[in-house]
């Protein structure tokens, strides 16, 4: 059964403050992506039901907020990592699966999204405007001008998947200066199924939510896919220009958060899925 629909002045987006809430939102992710999407967790995780890694220690953990009833539950996350952060640890999530270095050398403020998940009960547009109202909070707060991260095709039959990948491929490839390759030995070719054979408008239908959301927002594709045997997906770079994000979804949103939640809307185009960053 569907929790009741909060109000909107009873949700609310900020940064997690503490080592408790961070908690409850790697707990959210273990309930996400290892109990409702099958993933393969290890046996820590499987011990703690906490979706951890060594990435959470200094990435900014964004978190949705249910004041309603009358405890705070965490029911949205999202792992925000900027590049000042990945620099002086060590390095991006997304590097274990693309060679980011056109991303890097291009002299601009890059930042990594991942880990993105909200609770099936709340999968409307209210909460998810919220989200992405923080996230375009924190972009114009950091001045960020790049944002990026893996986004996920659920199988790891690339035959399957064939129709969505070369569609990526064709119609959404990056610029070359701007273009992570997917690394050796773990690159996938998505230039499968023809341009000229292909039904744009029926294979963008049918792609995962959060990759269709993207590319609304004029994102492209890195070049080829990885494939993730944990996670049992098949993963593409994601690259967005922010000022997309702040120009389309900020003032969007802003006109509308006032309004009431009126409950569970048709969310297809919204993002709800985003593995990337860690």
């Amino acid at each position: 059964m569907s929790a009741e629909i909060p109000k909107a002045e009873n949700v609310i987006v900020r940064l997690a403050q503490t080592q408790g809430e961070i908690e409850a939102a790697q707990r959210l992710r273990y309930q996400v992506f290892y109990e409702e999407y099958a993933a393969k967790p290890d046996a820590r995780m499987a011990a703690t039901k906490l979706d951890v890694d060594e990435y959470d220690e200094f990435a900014d953990h964004l978190i949705v907020i249910d004041q309603s009833g009358g405890s705070d539950k965490i029911i949205g996350t999202y792992r925000l990592l900027r590049q000042a952060l990945a620099d002086k640890y060590g390095k991006f999530y997304s590097s274990a699966e693309f060679d980011l270095g056109p991303l890097l050398s291009a002299d601009l403020s890059l930042l990594e999204l991942g880990r993105s998940c909200v609770l099936p009960e709340y999968r409307t547009r209210p909460v998810l405007q919220l989200l992405w109202q923080g996230i375009a909070d924190f972009i114009t707060e950091h001045q960020v001008d790049l944002m990026f991260g893996c986004a996920s095709l659920h199988s790891t039959d690339i035959k399957s998947i064939s129709q969505p990948l070369s569609y990526l491929h064709h119609y959404h490839l990056a610029p070359e200066t701007l273009r992570p390759r997917a690394i050796k030995g773990r690159y996938i070719n998505m230039n499968i199924v023809p341009k000229e054979e292909l039904d744009r408008r029926k294979v963008f239908s049918n792609l995962p939510p959060l990759i269709k959301g993207y590319i609304r927002l004029g994102a492209t594709i890195g070049d080829g896919a990885v494939i993730d045997e944990q996670f049992n997906t098949t993963d593409v770079l994601i690259i967005v220009q922010t000022e997309n994000v702040t120009s389309r979804y900020r003032k969007h949103y802003e006109r509308k958060i006032q309004k009431n939640f009126r409950g569970v809307d048709d969310i297809k185009n919204i993002p709800t899925y985003f593995k990337g960053s860690a």
